[in-house]
């Protein structure tokens, strides 16, 4: 079977993929194997491949393809959130570009366009995972709006109000005047921003008095209904029982008193606008105040404002400036910088807003969700987002679950002729509980998330079926890759729906990554223009070298920073793998000699290496250590096997291998290429079918992952000292400037005899005459120390006395240094009481190590003398 010279990824990605698809390897039914199931975080109907979901998916996928490896039923469930302000917002945009508005449809014309809108658009991001290589059940796909998990949705809803755990009622909630929606807390971004804040003169009713107070926003003066001092500020007692005049319009307020007022900032007293702070709501709840919304849902300002109506409330701030500086009552503007909330998905600045929505009482659901989490029934990784989560599930607030939206799941509450609501899952229901056909359903939909918080469920039609084969098979999930923005608003609620509609957690383990940011650790966007296209950097590096580069740089729960250099580095790694498989199969194999004793020796230390670096990617994999997992691998390919493991087993030119060296040599390259399968699926499903002609289903997708026998501890140390003791042959020829075609002697100081079996490998990778040992230094011999054994090197030159001298010195001092600080460790109590046995006993045998290095050394030194 011809190898091509270079690894082309364009031609084997697309040939495998469609290989694994046709055989059925994604597939996943309930059967007697223990199964092994991670639901995609679904993505937005309306995205398109980013950095985020590159990494997330990789992930996933690595996950996946191991435990499939591991004989597990391994199942990925795909599927697309139906994002119901990002969606509508599209179609809206669409309408304006047929210069239309979404007024002029009705709300089912609205529907049918948005449906039309995600049937073309709605699949993209599912076919650009293909191209990373995503092994999804894509048969099993699902879409939070579809008909099934719709009903869910409703039917949840309605079991959830009769539990009394979803009300209706009047609430401050988020506004947000573009999307012209509520959002819930987790959905407004909190920015830093300079804004100026204004000092403005209120004039006390009946006096010649005035009271300063300053606002970040002087359009909502027009909605004041009190102003607010501290009790015991004595500037302000003699204002008791008094009144104010809103400036401009000279409207009264009370002036109140209350504990809530901070006196040491600004001037102590605080305007009150209970329509559109929050902190002020609570106030006018307490105070009995007069609300006055100043402001209509597109963020303008309306009748009840009395000036500036129509205006925009960023245009009414300039307008009302202007106005209060010519009327003499803006005593002065200064800078401040303080935190504005955006939103989420349309950036515009929220506005606390008082209007009627449905809530979802979370106290209750709440409970159950966070003790899971600090008993680690369900784990964290990494475990610092405990503290994190915990602080949001004690100050959890009630979910605002309505949005003033048509795309979506609609409530499914409907009122009579004198508002009487009446909430069922179905029209028909509802007339049966009204006894009357004269209802009108809520024209609001439900909050995105309150259908993907039942994604692990309903994906499996749980909520419906409760006792489905599939959902008694595949629930709980195994694992959830996530990313740490979303750990409360869907994270903490699929938790919270887990425990509520089927009394377990809904995944083991939650895996957080960290945010993909550029090398100037800003966050990864097109808006900064700093986010490359996820295809062209696949068509560029190849999947595979695109997925090693976002996995080199992905520590769980920190940020990335991406460097488009390490999808280099996996590129050239693929580059590595491919020549070094093209070496070895291009070899001359005879079966009538007999194996060398360094590929002996070479074998006997790379089955230890091998198996070391299982067992430490097994471990890596345990603790969710995805990187490290794979450096391992990478470590275990690039250094040990191709360029320390062929160095000593290849043959001299145009010399044959024996088959004893060949053979095992393409073993290696099987359990290689299993190791790397996970995170390189195509090259090294390429190299398998390359390794040998399979059978059909021979494929490595399926293949055993390997298990780890124990490693020789002894073989690995004895090949470190041959690492080092070959490096430092090297060194001495580098310096010495001797040409590494010349065999050089090497001495062991030692008394007898005794052969290694890895001298043979020294002799052969150092390039030397032999191996002796003696006792005695020979005149012009370098010395060198490796560990406590020296070893000398005769020369033809003569030794420069004073240069090896200070060398000697210089050693011997750093050595010295090390031996007191290693010391220093051990005398402290606190360290060898607290420290682990094995960490000790480390220190203790660098001690040993150190204190005999120095004996080497100054021996050394005296012979020199």
């Amino acid at each position: 079977m011809e190898i091509p010279k270079h690894y082309d990824p364009s031609k084997t990605e697309d040939k495998w993929y469609s290989s694994w698809l046709e055989r059925g390897y994604f597939r996943s039914v309930p059967d007697e194997r223990e199964p092994f199931t991670i639901v995609i975080p679904p993505p937005n109907v309306t995205g398109v491949l980013h950095m985020g979901h590159m990494l997330n998916n990789t992930i996933q996928d690595v996950l996946v393809r191991r435990a499939r490896m591991r004989g597990k039923n391994a199942l990925w469930v795909p599927g697309t959130d139906h994002a119901s302000i990002a969606t509508e917002a599209r179609v809206v945009a669409q309408l304006k570009e047929e210069g239309r508005v979404k007024s002029d449809l009705t709300r089912e014309e609205f529907l049918e366009k948005a449906w039309a809108w995600k049937e073309k658009h709605g699949g993209i991001i599912l076919e650009q995972l293909k191209k990373l290589g995503a092994s999804c059940d894509w048969d099993r796909t699902r879409f939070t709006m579809e008909p099934k998990l719709s009903e869910a949705v409703i039917k949840v809803f309605v079991d959830l109000h009769k539990k009394k755990l979803i009300y209706r009622g009047i609430r401050m909630v988020n506004w947000d005047p573009k999307g012209q929606t509520a959002v819930s807390d987790e959905e407004v971004i909190h920015r830093e921003v300079e804004a100026n804040l204004y000092h403005v003169k209120y004039k006390i009713e009946g006096t010649d008095k005035w009271l300063t107070i300053a606002t970040t926003r002087p359009e909502t003066i027009l909605g004041d209904t009190a102003i607010c001092v501290h009790p015991r500020d004595g500037r302000y007692t003699y204002l008791k029982d008094k009144k104010a005049l809103v400036p401009l319009i000279d409207r009264p307020i009370p002036i109140i008193f209350d504990e809530y007022v901070d006196m040491e900032f600004g001037t102590g007293a605080l305007k009150v606008t209970p329509a559109h702070d929050v902190n002020d709501y609570e106030l006018g709840v307490r105070h009995k105040l007069e609300t006055i919304d100043i402001l209509n849902d597109d963020g303008t300002l309306n009748e009840s404002a009395q000036l500036f109506v129509g205006d925009d409330r960023d245009v009414a701030r300039e307008k009302i400036c202007k106005q209060l500086d010519d009327e003499g009552m803006l005593v002065k503007t200064e800078k401040l910088v303080h935190n504005v909330g955006f939103s989420e998905r349309t950036d515009a600045v929220i506005e606390p807003k008082l209007s009627m929505q449905w809530f979802c009482k979370m106290e209750e659901l709440a409970k159950p969700a966070l003790d899971h989490v600090m008993n680690d029934d369900i784990k964290f990784y990494p475990s610092k987002f405990k503290n994190t989560y915990k602080h949001w599930m004690d100050n959890v607030r009630d979910w605002c679950i309505s949005r003033q939206l048509w795309w979506g799941q609609r409530i499914p509450a409907y009122y009579d002729e004198s508002g009487e609501v009446y909430v069922a899952e179905s029209r028909e229901e509802a007339e049966k509980l009204a006894g009357s056909t004269n209802l009108t359903q809520d024209e609001d939909v439900l909050d995105t998330w309150f259908s993907s918080w039942l994604w692990p469920i309903s994906v499996f039609d749980g909520i419906l079926e409760p006792d489905n084969e599939d959902i008694k098979y595949y629930y709980p999930t195994n694992d959830l890759v996530t990313a740490p923005e979303i750990l409360f608003f869907w994270v903490a609620r699929m938790i919270m729906s887990g425990y509520e509609y089927r009394a377990e957690l809904p995944f083991k383990n939650v895996y957080l990554t960290g945010i993909v940011r550029d090398q100037q650790r800003r966050k990864m966007s097109k808006s900064l223009g700093n986010s490359p296209d996820c295809l062209e950097l696949i068509k560029t590096y190849g999947a595979d070298g695109v997925r090693v580069g976002m996995l080199f740089c992905s520590p769980a729960g920190n940020d990335l920073l991406f460097d488009e250099a390490l999808c280099e580095q996996g590129r050239n790694f693929s580059n590595k793998i491919w020549n070094a498989f093209r070496l070895v199969k291009g070899w001359q194999v005879d079966d009538g000699i007999d194996q060398p004793q360094e590929s002996v020796a070479a074998s006997k230390w790379f089955d230890a290496k091998l198996n070391e670096t299982i067992a430490s990617i097994d471990d890596h994999f345990s603790k969710f250590r995805m990187s490290d997992a794979l450096m391992s691998g990478y470590k275990l390919i690039w250094d040990d096997f191709c360029s320390w493991y062929l160095e000593i087993i290849k043959p001299g030119y145009e010399q044959p291998v024996d088959k004893a060296t060949y053979q095992e040599a393409i073993g290696y390259f099987e359990s290689l290429m299993k190791l790397l399968h996970p995170f390189m699926p195509f090259i090294s499903e390429e190299i398998w079918h390359l390794i040998a002609e399979r059978k059909e289903g021979d494929d490595l997708i399926v293949a055993n992952w390997p298990n780890a026998n124990a490693a020789d501890d002894k073989v690995l140390t004895d090949f470190d000292i041959l690492v080092e003791v070959v490096t430092a042959v090297r060194n001495v020829r580098k310096q010495k400037n001797i040409s590494p075609k010349e065999k050089l002697d090497l001495i062991i100081k030692e008394s007898d005899d005794r052969t290694s079996p890895l001298d043979a490998v020294i002799v052969k990778l150092a390039n030397l005459k032999g191996i002796s040992h003696s006792m005695d230094r020979p005149d012009n011999a370098e010395s060198l120390v490796i560990r406590s054994t020296e070893y000398f090197i005769p020369l033809a030159d003569a030794i420069d006395v004073e240069a090896a001298s200070g060398n000697l010195e210089e050693e011997l001092k750093y050595t010295r240094g090390f031996l007191i600080s290693v010391s220093k460790k051990l005398a402290n109590k606190k360290f060898v009481d607290n420290a682990p046995a094995e960490v000790v006993e480390k220190e203790r045998k660098k001690q040993l190590d150190a204190e005999a290095r120095i004996k080497v050394l100054e021996g050394q030194l005296a012979n020199l003398n």
